[in-house]
């Protein structure tokens, strides 16, 4: 079930064992915090939005049903830091952001916003995977040629 909805055991097992070092990363980078609106239309334009791509928008019309979305987080891992991590999720927390374009979601919590605010979420298929992506992100500094990893601009 857990690979069907696109986790890795990799991912739920750093997400076990290194909570305090993400939320010392996150609290470190993301200063204090501030409590955030969930919005249930398109985010307000400016830096803080999540753009999606027309495929990912395609994609999950097919994937998701009733009230599911996209939930992207970021979580200390990879090769260079950080690393993106996609799941479908049916629940709004209070600190999350809803980016919506054609019926279509992406939620993301303000604590994540933080290394994302300005890119791209994209679905990309290729002869060998599929996957969702995060593409031009202004808040990396440098990324693993895979693409699921980055380090962040201080």
């Amino acid at each position: 079930m857990a690979a069907a909805r696109g986790l890795s055991l990799t991912s739920a097992a750093l997400r076990a064992v290194a909570p305090w070092w993400r939320s010392r990363l996150l609290a470190a980078y993301a200063g204090p915090r501030v409590h955030r609106e969930v919005s249930s239309s398109s985010a307000e334009v400016g830096e803080g939005q999540i753009h999606l791509t027309d495929s990912c928008v395609q994609r999950l019309l097919e994937i998701t049903q009733g009230s599911e979305f996209l939930r992207l987080e970021v979580e200390g891992g990879g090769c260079s830091g950080f690393q993106y991590r996609f799941s479908l999720d049916t629940v709004i927390n209070p600190d999350d952001r809803v980016f919506e374009q054609g019926g279509a979601r992406v939620v993301v919590d303000s604590d994540s916003l933080a290394f994302v605010k300005g890119a791209q979420v994209d679905f990309s298929q290729e002869l060998i995977r599929s996957s969702f992506q995060v593409l031009n992100n202004p808040q990396a500094q440098q990324g693993c040629s895979c693409g699921s990893s980055f380090s962040v601009k201080l």
